[in-house]
């Protein structure tokens, strides 16, 4: 009886086990690695063509049977096979091939393993960001990626950056890099509300400890997936999102402060400034009045023909002897900067968030000018079935900046005040009073620490940034994902001028208001496939992306106040004058694609975009951009298994893109009403228009190789390319009879030709001690190739009074008299007349103008360094650039031996240096009160310096303390930090006293330098 219950029982189990094989059900998990969680691995039922992959959160589902089994495979990783048992749940740890994971590169619209990178691209970890005292997140790309060139506009906090991504393709259209925040183009516009004041960018409205990743791509393999806007490169950022597990906090906080980061140049003192004057006054009067230098002085104030010169002059007859030291007064002396951020994150198996919230308040190195924001973001995600999931990552932000008038030559913009106020004014009056009476009618020019106490400057943006994912797995093989993203930037500005002294005193006060809006909508829809077959792995993605940008702005603008301290233009009643503006433009893109790749050796991608802007006439707006990338893994091949190499990577791409950064309407023929006569409304035709124009474009050629050896030890890239920048936008004469002087048309050529090279060095690996060595480096060489030509088939230079853009040459080349120094029989200035050498003249106009050297620098890179022993670590970073030159802009005012140093204005102590007698070898002229000091600080040589220089970006050393001691203070980690930015500069040119951080025109400028900083810093986990 016992024998046949077994067999019976026996048989039950047989059944239900065949029932249980025989049932197929959906298989979930989580694939992860020691690290965390992985995207993209391939997930396989073993004998079928039944595939998966895991998502960006390491996440997959397949439907198998009990006792199949699923085989899980990713590059750089070992593979791995588990059986399906009675669980529905497989979560799978995997293990390395080698010492490093793979790399996962985020490209905006699509995320793909680094070993399948057939395009030149660099991302730059969010931790690795963290910490730098900037603003503005891109500053903290500097000296981190090769080819990538960035110089600040303004040290201003909050200014918008120069950014250059190989180099220079247009001479009219924008040269700025497109921005795609979580996979959703958007606007980075400057949000000032004037010209004249500092700019604002919207990217000061992001906090860098809210970035999980920046990416930078290059090209056009990478970037002809952005079609019209990827021409100037892209950059990707990425927002952290919530992860799985408990929820954890994190608190960043940091103080410190800054002042400029160069010297620059030093204003006279009075006693300096009197030295030159009388030397001026024996050069010009001496001779024929019969006294020597050492009796100028006599002369001047102790004659009657001496004092009624001077008091058509300079006045130095009025000066007490006192100085006014007005660089001291105008310095914001080591200016505050706080941050202060916290953020939390968790979740479970259904949904995971992430929270933060962060404040910072920066001040400027001058005075009256400050930067403040508050930032809020929340992010989510919600599986809300097994096959649909919804993500939302939403964050609002509030900067208010504090500017000053650095747009231009403004006297109230306090670091240009600083160089051109008398020395002999004093700032205050006897009793402690600001002096405003006496400085008026003495210089002309107003009190700056009146005007920046009693006058109003400031721009406010609130900006909203909302991107929404929902995800659908339709089946193992296809996804469908919408996005819908939302930019919205509510700016304002305000300034007010004081009716009692300064700019407003002539109209007794002025005020202007201003307010804008700009709603950046995205809606993007797309559906993947991928399938894998055997070693065959093809992924292929189709995309349709909606662009709608709408601009209004509304301002206002009035004299006459009644009162000092009403501000606002309600209480103005003369010259009241309203403007308004509206402007929105469309992008409709079609998007495709493709990637195979063959046992995660060769790799094959295709991408073709066809997008249409409305920024072109209706038969011209739409645009095929396409680019083809291929990449063979080297490394994975049997023959080099026992070689050094553990990554071998070899790559190629090529690929057009556009550039349509353009001012909207310029293809239509265009009535202007901004006129009247005899106070009727007019109108009259302002644009010629071109129906044939489109955007301009550009084809590259990429090679490169990817390498890693010994386990990593040494790993980097080296690549070459050709990016040739056609139908370029260009101004074209017209024929008078038209009524119009040119229209704008798609002519001329522009190549950058370049070297990148990436290398890392991991010196010293062990538990206790690490050191790493990181450089890059690039090299860029920019020609023009074509222009447009005139009736007589000549080409059409584009010339300024110190550049050129003409063919044969790099675009924006200097172009100018060559100094040849002072005569030292007559102290008299000297040029070369043909321009080079050879002849001199010291007539100015005699000498002919020519090409000076280059103003975009032709190489730049950075090295780095990080060191860690048992907790202690230090990191430092530098950054070069250089192979142009860097033009003084306002040296005719600072340095010209002339009136304007020395009666008008005020000079540098670089003139101190002049001739005074015959047989002196020096390169400043003679000082003389005729108006202009034989123009001798006109546009020359004189005052342009080679541009190569060093910077010292980041010295940093902390101490992270152990597990076990953070453990009994009830945290999860505790780091603290104490950070040195731009403490060093080195420039090889030392004739160039000014930052050469130049922007990228190669100008320097009066406006707010770059700053050095020290910060301490503390980062709790808990």
């Amino acid at each position: 009886m016992r024998l046949k219950f077994k067999w019976i029982y026996a048989l039950l189990m047989a059944l239900s086990l065949q029932f249980a094989f025989a049932q197929e059900r959906t298989v979930t998990g989580v694939v992860s690695d020691a690290i965390g969680s992985i995207p993209g691995v391939n997930i396989v039922i073993k004998g079928t063509n039944k595939s998966v992959q895991s998502d960006l959160d390491g996440k997959y589902a397949i439907k198998a049977n009990a006792g199949d089994v699923l085989l899980f495979s990713f590059v750089g990783m070992q593979d791995f096979s588990s059986v399906v048992g009675a669980s529905s749940v497989v979560n799978v740890k995997m293990k390395e091939e080698g010492k490093v994971l793979e790399e996962v590169v985020i490209m905006g619209y699509v995320s793909k393993g680094k070993n399948q990178v057939t395009g030149s691209v660099k991302q730059l970890s969010g931790e690795s960001l963290r910490g730098v005292p900037v603003v503005s997140v891109d500053q903290a790309l500097q000296g981190k990626v090769a080819g990538l060139q960035i110089s600040q506009s303004s040290g201003t906090p909050g200014s918008v950056q120069d950014i250059r991504i190989r180099g220079v393709g247009s001479v009219s259209a924008s040269n700025q890099p497109l921005y795609v925040i979580d996979g959703v183009p958007v606007i980075n516009s400057n949000f000032s509300g004037s010209d004249n004041v500092s700019t604002l960018s919207p990217l000061a409205s992001i906090s860098s400890n809210d970035i999980e990743s920046m990416t930078v791509l290059k090209d056009a393999s990478a970037t002809s997936a952005y079609g019209a806007r990827g021409s100037n490169g892209v950059i990707i950022i990425t927002t952290k999102k919530g992860k799985s597990g408990k929820t954890a906090f994190n608190v960043n906080t940091s103080v410190g402060f800054q002042n400029n980061a160069v010297k620059g140049q030093t204003p006279l003192t009075g006693a300096e400034r009197k030295e030159l004057y009388l030397d001026a006054v024996y050069n010009t009067y001496g001779a024929s009045k019969g006294f020597t230098r050492n009796g100028a002085e006599g002369f001047l104030l102790g004659t009657a023909e001496g004092l009624s010169i001077d008091d058509n002059f300079a006045g130095l007859q009025y000066w007490n002897g006192k100085e006014g030291n007005w660089a001291e007064i105008l310095k914001n002396k080591d200016a505050v900067l706080r941050t202060f951020d916290i953020s939390a994150s968790g979740g479970d198996e259904k949904s995971t968030f992430n929270l933060s919230l962060g404040y910072n308040k920066t001040d400027a190195t001058v005075i009256g000018s400050d930067f403040k924001r508050l930032t809020a973001k929340i992010g989510m995600t919600r599986k809300l079935t097994e096959d649909v999931k919804f993500s939302t990552n939403n964050s609002f932000s509030d900067s208010k900046q504090s500017g000053v008038l650095e747009g231009g030559g403004f006297f109230a913009n306090p670091h240009l005040a600083r160089y051109f106020m008398n020395p002999w004014v004093n700032p205050y009056n006897e009793d402690g009073s600001l002096n405003i009476e006496d400085i008026k009618s003495y210089t002309g020019l107003p009190n700056t620490l009146y005007v920046v106490e009693n006058n109003l400057i400031e721009n406010n943006l609130a900006r909203i940034l909302s991107n929404n994912t929902l995800e659908w797995r339709i089946s193992d093989r296809f996804k469908y994902k919408s996005v819908f993203g939302i930019d919205y930037n509510l700016a304002s500005y305000h300034q007010y001028d004081n009716p009692i002294h300064g700019d407003g005193a002539d109209v007794n006060g002025d005020a202007s208001q201003q307010v804008s809006r700009n709603l950046n909508l995205v809606a993007q829809n797309s559906i993947n496939y991928n399938y894998r077959y055997k070693d065959h792995s093809f992924d292929a993605t189709a995309l349709f992306e909606y662009q709608k940008n709408t601009y209004n702005e509304l301002g206002a603008y009035g004299e006459n106040i009644a009162s000092g301290g009403l501000t606002y233009v309600d209480n103005v009643v003369s010259n009241i004058s309203v403007n308004g503006n509206y402007q929105d433009w469309l992008n409709v893109s079609y998007l495709g694609l493709l990637n195979y790749n063959y046992k995660s050796k060769y790799v094959v991608d295709f991408t073709y975009r066809k997008e249409g802007s409305s920024r072109f006439a209706p038969t011209r707006r739409f645009g095929d951009f396409w680019s083809v990338g291929s990449a063979w893994n080297a490394h994975k091949e049997e023959f080099m298994q026992n070689s050094i190499f553990n990554e071998l990577k070899v790559r190629g791409s090529v690929g057009t893109s556009g550039n349509n950064e353009i001012d909207l309407n310029q293809y239509q023929a265009l009535l202007a009403y901004d006129t009247n006569y005899a106070g009727n409304p007019t109108i009259y035709p302002s644009t010629y228009g071109n129906l044939d124009l489109q955007w301009e474009k550009n084809r590259m050629i990429d090679l490169g190789v990817d390498f890693g050896i010994l386990n990593n030890r040494i790993s980097g890239s080296i690549g070459v390319y050709n990016k040739r920048t056609f139908d370029l936008l260009q101004d074209v004469p017209l024929s008078r009879t038209t009524g119009f002087n040119s229209l704008s048309a798609n002519v001329g050529e522009i190549v950058n030709k370049g070297i990148e090279a990436d290398l890392t060095f991991a010196a010293f690996q062990t538990k206790n001690f690490n050191w790493t060595i990181s450089a890059n480096y690039a090299l860029n060489h920019n020609e023009v190739t074509k222009l447009a030509k005139d009736a007589s088939g000549t080409d059409i230079n584009i010339a300024t009074g110190t550049k050129i853009t003409k063919v044969g040459e790099a675009v924006g080349t200097w172009n100018m008299r060559k100094w040849a120094g002072v005569n030292p029989d007559n102290g008299l200035p000297l040029w070369f007349v043909n321009g080079v050498d050879g002849a001199v003249t010291s007539v100015y106009n005699e000498a002919k103008v020519a090409i000076q050297g280059k103003s975009l620098p032709t190489y730049s890179g950075g090295v780095s360094t990080h060191l860690d022993y048992k907790g202690l670590f230090f990191d430092a970073s530098v950054y070069f650039a250089g192979g142009n030159k860097v033009f003084e802009d306002w040296a005719g005012y600072t340095q010209s031996t002339g009136q304007r140093t020395i009666v008008f204005y005020n000079g540098v102590n670089t003139l101190l240096d002049r001739w005074q007698n015959p047989g002196d070898i020096t390169d400043v002229p003679k000082m003389d009160l005729t108006s202009t000091g034989n123009n001798s600080a006109s546009s020359s040589t004189r005052f342009l310096y080679d541009g190569d220089y060093i910077r010292i970006k980041d010295l940093v050393i902390g101490y992270s303390f152990d597990k076990e001691l953070v453990e009994r203070m009830s945290l999860d980690g505790l780091t603290l930090s104490l950070r040195g930015s731009n403490l060093f500069t080195f420039v090889k040119d030392s004739r160039l006293k000014y930052d050469p951080e130049v922007r990228a025109d190669g100008f320097t400028r009066l406006t707010t330098p770059p700053v050095k900083s020290v910060t301490f810093a503390v980062n709790f986990k808990f």
